[in-house]
């Protein structure tokens, strides 16, 4: 790339890393919101018409339309989840589990209109007496809302085998 080139793409390259840093930002909080346990806050990031979905460990590509999956929530089911961890009813994190999310390897993979699409890898560390770490890629659809993101789409693909040793998923991804 000549020098010339290198100018009349800079302000592209610009807008694609400042749009990157953007999504980076986001996740990491929503990263940091999960693991204080700040499940309200968590929540209020998500759309009207947000789903989060979490496919089983041997079908990864899992379609929840077709496919036996995890977890299928939409945000009345996302509302559920957070008012049930909150409460004494899950017995699994009461207390809570202390967890720690590792983000990395951030792209965004798309634009439309206001939407982003985006993919990270991530690493979430659960310690409740012992330790388990859930490994894997995070896909989402995010949605510009002022200067930040909505989440109208989360996904969280373990690259797990199996949860055997995990027991059940008691925490969000």
């Amino acid at each position: 790339m000549s020098a010339g080139d290198a100018l009349r793409a800079a302000p592209a390259l610009s807008a694609a890393l400042a749009l990157r840093l953007a999504v980076e930002d986001f996740l990491y909080a929503e990263a940091a919101l999960l693991d204080d346990w700040r499940l309200d806050d968590w929540l209020a990031l998500f759309t009207d018409d947000a789903r989060y979905v979490v496919p089983t460990t041997d079908l990864p590509e899992g379609d929840p339309r077709r496919d036996l999956v995890l977890i299928d929530d939409n945000l009345t089911r996302l509302r559920g989840r957070v008012e049930r961890l909150k409460s004494r009813h899950a017995h699994r994190e009461y207390p809570w589990s202390r967890t720690r999310r590792l983000v990395t390897n951030v792209r965004v993979t798309g634009t439309q209109g206001d939407e982003v699409t985006a993919a990270a890898a991530f690493a979430v560390y659960r310690i409740r007496l012992e330790m388990a770490l859930f490994v894997g890629r995070y896909d989402y659809c995010l949605v510009r809302a002022g200067d930040s993101f909505k989440i109208r789409y989360r996904r969280a693909t373990l690259d797990l085998e199996t949860l055997r040793d995990h027991g059940s998923i008691s925490i969000i991804l």
